[in-house]
């Protein structure tokens, strides 16, 4: 009989990404370069199992909490954990520690034994080893679990696949049952109720509703189609910008090198000698995606402030010399009035009152300056009340900047 092909959520979304660098992975067995987000999310998911481990009857404090982190993180080097250098690992260690202070004030005073913590779960199923992981499981009585996943990276979003993954798992494991028989015996199937994902950094728990038979049937459709491309062998390449630019195996991979990898192959278990998992040059350092995102975010809003600063800066100058326009190199610029309508801080109240006494408040959803000018031309709105808001209201002057190029 054939061996069941070991499997699980990640191995698939390896797969998907590209069927020739999960060869490199889980055929060739090459390891992958340490990344510092594996070791920050690896380590926080070792302080929330310490927190709610079941067998305790009590939690440990927050001093306990930081003094596990403490010895969990320097079990390994800066290099080892895949950080750029030793101040980028301060910077990890400062954020996890940052994190679990804030759970715990969040949430301690709410702390619940759980009915499992980091529970490793092998499932024998339709020629799959499947295995999961799975962070923490909360028992809702009758049969009814809770699935909660922690996330540690810089965005949270939902994963269709991974939480149908853990239900098809959950819902036809023995070890699961005999978990939950545990606490009541008579119950006969485990039926999953609630799959969570909770953001540590953020506090921010994301609930999903089980999903469908016809989901969870689609769903498997497509696991066992994976599992058997990789039985079959097909591995060819799928290249993509963002996938080829992270990929730890760019300069061993045939889309680059021109030629298939025959380097040592692990797949009955051999082991692979430390030069196969070498390439002959340094890749390039690695960069996630929610990384790049960040470094975008940040320089769109400095650009943005320095662009608000430089239209200060050449509007004090217009007024300054009593210019109107003025050409650069490459743009122009001209300086035009505007005029817009304001309320006085001391008169913000009446204006509410107004708003609330005429059932006004709902039309503006939010009391802004511009929300509320917008009622004055409004023809919907009572004349007396327009009226009584113009009265309230004051015409202010402002300069504006518009710039186009040269040759417009």
């Amino acid at each position: 009989m054939a061996k069941n092909l070991s499997f699980s959520y990640s191995k698939m979304g390896m797969y998907k990404e590209c069927p020739q660098k999960y060869k490199f992975r889980y055929v060739h067995l090459l390891p992958e370069k340490p990344k510092y987000y594996f070791a920050f999310g690896t380590a926080l998911h070792s302080v929330m199992e310490f927190i709610f481990d079941p067998q305790k009857t009590a939690f440990p404090s927050l001093a306990q909490a930081i003094s596990f982190l403490d010895v969990a993180w320097n079990k390994t080097s800066f290099e080892q954990k895949g950080y750029a250098s030793a101040a980028k690992e301060l910077e990890g260690y400062a954020e996890a520690r940052r994190i679990v202070e804030s759970y715990y004030a969040a949430n301690q005073a709410a702390f619940v034994h759980p009915l499992s913590t980091e529970m490793k779960s092998t499932l024998e199923i339709d020629g799959l080893s499947l295995i999961s992981i799975l962070d923490r499981v909360d028992y809702l009585g009758g049969g009814k679990i809770k699935i909660l996943d922690y996330k540690t990276g810089k965005t949270v979003q939902r994963e269709p696949d991974q939480l149908y993954m853990y239900q098809k798992v959950v819902e036809n494991s023995p070890a699961v049952l005999r978990l939950v028989q545990s606490k009541e015996p008579d119950v006969k199937a485990v039926r999953v109720e609630q799959l969570s994902f909770y953001h540590l950094p953020t506090l921010h728990e994301m609930s999903f509703e089980r999903a469908s038979d016809k989901e969870i049937f689609e769903f498997w459709q497509g696991v066992l189609n994976v599992a058997g491309k990789i039985r079959a062998g097909k591995f060819d390449p799928t290249p993509g910008e963002t996938q080829c630019r992270w990929c730890d195996y760019r300069n061993l991979c045939p889309v680059f090198t021109g030629k298939d990898y025959n380097g040592e192959n692990g797949l009955f278990g051999q082991a692979v000698p430390a030069s196969a998992a070498k390439p002959e040059t340094p890749l390039p350092e690695t960069k996630s995606v929610q990384d790049e995102l960040s470094e975008k975010i940040d320089r769109c809003g400095a650009l943005e402030e320095e662009v608000k600063k430089l239209r200060e800066e050449i509007l004090a100058l217009f007024k300054q010399h009593h210019f109107q326009h003025h050409f650069g190199k490459t743009y122009q610029a001209e300086r035009t009035e505007t005029s817009k309508v304001e309320f006085a801080e001391a008169d913000k109240q009446k204006v509410i009152e107004l708003l609330r006494k005429s059932r006004l408040l709902d039309k503006v959803s939010v009391p802004t300056q511009s929300t509320v000018a917008g009622l004055l031309d409004d023809p919907s709105v009572p004349s007396e009340v327009r009226e009584q808001l113009r009265a309230l209201a004051k015409q202010v002057s402002a300069d504006k900047l518009v710039f186009r190029k040269t040759d417009e």
